[in-house]
């Protein structure tokens, strides 16, 4: 028998049960406004009601009617809604800006990445680059009959009320969601702004290759490592929200200085500055996924500086993730970000390590595995956390 679903805490009666409804639709689409009722354990009337509301909306859209039974008149299907409504993912890392539109039913309408490098630049610059990026991709969702009820942001460092510290960025305590707020069109959703490993873990969650995977860590490899965790499908943030910072893990006590101020952290070992530099690939190569594939170019020709860099980045993740794993248990380790693309050269270093710290204690090791969206794990989290809140509060947006 399905467990009935439950209402969200919102303030009326009627916004509990419009969330409810919606939320079945989500579930168990296509589905019909009887069955709705069965699963709510809400009257065929209110339910038609909320599918009234929610048709108003332009968030559900009905099929073909279908007998259900022998009985009665056919039952009209009801779906998420391919728009109009969508959300909007924008990403902010050290060389390259994203962006992303997902309409209600999770697909992709549009995509957009800029290379650059903004480390070091100031915040306002970076936010001035978002901006100009978010406006272009406005523009093409308004051309595709789309509506972007609201919009998060993907920034690669810690969040702690309301200011962030990114060291690879060079921003320290900088109060983003108003520079943002200043920059980016409104909507009526607003705007959110998280950490990139968070966002890549949903992102994992919701559309790769964290779906059906329980607990797990998902890693962010880019210039900064950081680690989305997600216990029993729901992110882990911590205390204050800081929890996933495996990049400035302590692997080599004598190992270089890191921009946090501390000495021998993850990144300056798997970090994909230090892992290029290591293998000896040129700047002059080009944007960071041209020399990326110079990388594995290098790796596939069984080049020794970069088959020694590359191994000794997996030794550095695996002191990092032999802890994580024996604390928290997870059932699978997901590489995304440029470690994606290194996972076959990493995943069998990782693996042995994993397996001796503790393997034989817990009597398995966890599946390890690479991302299944490579760089666009943060953005499409991103977006995909506007279209969580539009499921969770339906009258919250406001469709021009």
């Amino acid at each position: 028998m399905t467990e009935p679903l439950r209402p969200t805490h919102l303030g009326t009666m009627r916004e509990r049960n419009l969330a409810l409804v919606l939320g079945g639709i989500a579930r168990h689409q296509p589905v019909t406004r009887a069955r709705l009722a069965e699963l709510t354990g809400l009257t065929k009337t209110t339910v038609a009601a909320q599918v009234t509301t929610l048709e108003g909306l332009r968030l559900v859209s009905g099929a073909l009617p279908v007998r259900e039974g022998g009985r009665g008149r056919p039952g009209a299907p009801l779906s998420l809604a391919p728009g109009p409504v969508a959300g909007l993912g924008l990403e902010v890392n050290g060389h390259y800006l994203a962006a992303c539109v997902l309409d209600l039913t999770h697909a992709v309408r549009l995509r957009e990445s800029v290379a650059c490098d903004n480390r070091g630049r100031e915040p306002h610059e970076t936010v001035a680059a978002l901006a100009a990026l978010a406006r272009r991709i406005t523009d093409r969702a308004g051309d595709a009959g789309l509506t972007l009820v609201g919009t998060a942001v993907a920034l690669p460092g810690v969040l702690v009320e309301d200011h962030v510290n990114a060291p690879n960025l060079g921003w320290e305590a900088v109060t983003a969601s108003a520079l943002l707020a200043d920059a980016l069109p409104a909507q009526a959703l607003g705007i959110g702004v998280d950490n990139e490993a968070n966002l890549g873990a949903l992102g994992e969650l919701w559309y790769g290759a964290g779906r059906g995977a329980g607990s797990y860590l998902y890693l962010s490899g880019e210039t900064g490592i950081g680690a989305g965790i997600v216990v029993d499908g729901e992110l882990f943030r911590g205390a204050h929200g800081a929890a996933g910072e495996l990049g400035h893990v302590v692997v080599d006590p004598d190992g270089p200085a890191c921009r946090c101020g501390g000495t021998g952290c993850l990144e300056q070992v798997a970090g994909l500055d230090a892992l290029l530099r290591a293998a000896g690939v040129p700047d002059g190569t080009g944007r960071y996924e041209l020399r990326l594939t110079d990388l594995t170019r290098r790796l596939d020709d069984r080049d020794h500086d970069a088959l020694e860099a590359v191994d000794a980045a997996g030794r550095g993740l695996a002191v990092a993730l032999v802890g994580a794993v024996n604390l928290l248990d997870p059932d699978t380790v997901v590489l995304g970000g440029s470690h994606a693309r290194l996972a076959p050269w990493l995943i069998p270093t990782i693996e042995k390590a994993v397996a001796r710290g503790g393997g034989r204690l817990r009597g398995r090791t966890p599946i390890l595995r690479a991302s299944t969206l490579g760089a666009e794990s943060a953005v499409r989290g991103a977006a995909g956390t506007v279209l969580a809140r539009v499921l969770a509060d339906p009258l919250a947006i406001a469709i021009a």
